[in-house]
C-alpha cells in the first residue's frame, strides 16, 4: 500500500458541483436587468467579485463560504442592476450545497479503500455535514475552511489534517479537481496529489499533479 491516509476535496470530487445552478442564477439576473450583456459574462464578473474576497480571506478576515457568496451576489445584481433578490438566489446554492448530488464512483471507490478518509472543503461546516448526511456517508475526519479560518490553496488545512491524524506529507495523497485549490494547494504542503479531471479539460503548462484521472475507481489500487 502506498499511502496511509487519503485526504479528499468534496464537491466536484466526490458529489457534483453546483456549476447547473450558478449557470442558471446568471440567466435569472441577465432576465432582469436592462444591461447588454450575456450570462458568461454575468458569470465571469461574479466570480471575480467572489475571487477577490476569497482569496484575502483567512485568519481575522476569515469570512465563511455563505458570507462571501452572498456579499459578491449583491454586489452583481448591483453592477446589471438586476430586480433579482440576492438572498433568494442565494438560497439556491445554499440548498444545492447541503443536498449535492454523488457522482457513480464515489461510494464504489469509498467502500474499496482500507485506509483513514478524510475530508478537506473549503465550504462551511454545517453545509458539508448536511452534504455528508444527506448522502450518508461517513469519514474519519472531516476539516473545513471554517475549521482553520483559511481556505485552500493556503496551507493551514494541509497541515491541520497532518497534525490531527499524525502524519507525515510523504504517508497522504490528497484527491481534487480544482488545480488551484487542491493540486497547488497539495503540492505546496508537500502532499503529493492526484487531479480528478471529469470533464477531460486540457491541463495547463504550469500544473503537474502526481496523478490524474477522470475516475476515482483508477486510483483504488493505492489504497488496497
Amino acid at each position: 500500500m502506498m499511502y496511509k491516509a487519503v485526504f479528499l476535496d468534496f464537491y466536484g470530487t466526490l458529489v457534483h458541483e453546483d456549476d447547473v445552478f450558478i449557470e442558471d442564477i446568471c440567466k435569472k439576473i441577465l432576465a432582469s436587468t436592462s444591461t447588454q450583456t450575456t450570462a458568461k459574462d454575468i458569470g465571469r464578473y461574479w466570480w471575480d467579485s467572489f475571487s477577490k474576497t476569497f482569496y484575502s480571506s483567512y485568519g481575522d478576515k476569515f469570512k465563511t463560504q455563505r458570507e462571501i457568496e452572498l456579499s459578491s451576489l449583491e454586489d452583481t445584481l448591483t453592477f446589471y442592476n438586476s430586480t433579482e433578490n440576492p438572498r433568494e438566489l442565494s438560497g439556491i446554492l445554499f440548498d444545492q450545497w447541503q443536498s449535492p448530488q454523488l457522482f457513480e464512483d464515489t461510494n464504489i471507490f469509498l467502500r474499496s479503500i482500507r485506509v483513514p478518509k478524510i475530508i478537506l472543503s473549503n465550504i462551511d461546516r454545517k453545509d458539508i455535514q448536511s452534504a455528508i448526511n444527506h448522502n450518508g456517508l461517513s469519514f474519519e475526519n472531516v476539516i473545513t475552511s471554517e475549521d482553520v479560518k483559511s481556505y485552500k490553496p493556503r496551507p493551514e488545512m494541509f497541515h491541520q489534517a497532518l497534525a490531527a491524524n499524525q502524519l507525515n506529507p510523504k504517508e497522504v495523497l490528497h484527491i481534487g479537481d480544482s488545480l488551484t485549490s487542491d493540486v497547488a494547494g497539495a503540492q505546496n504542503a508537500g502532499i503529493k496529489v492526484a487531479w480528478i479531471n471529469r470533464k477531460n479539460k486540457a491541463l495547463p503548462e504550469k500544473y503537474s499533479p502526481d496523478y490524474v484521472i477522470n475516475s476515482l475507481i483508477e486510483l483504488i489500487p493505492l489504497f488496497v
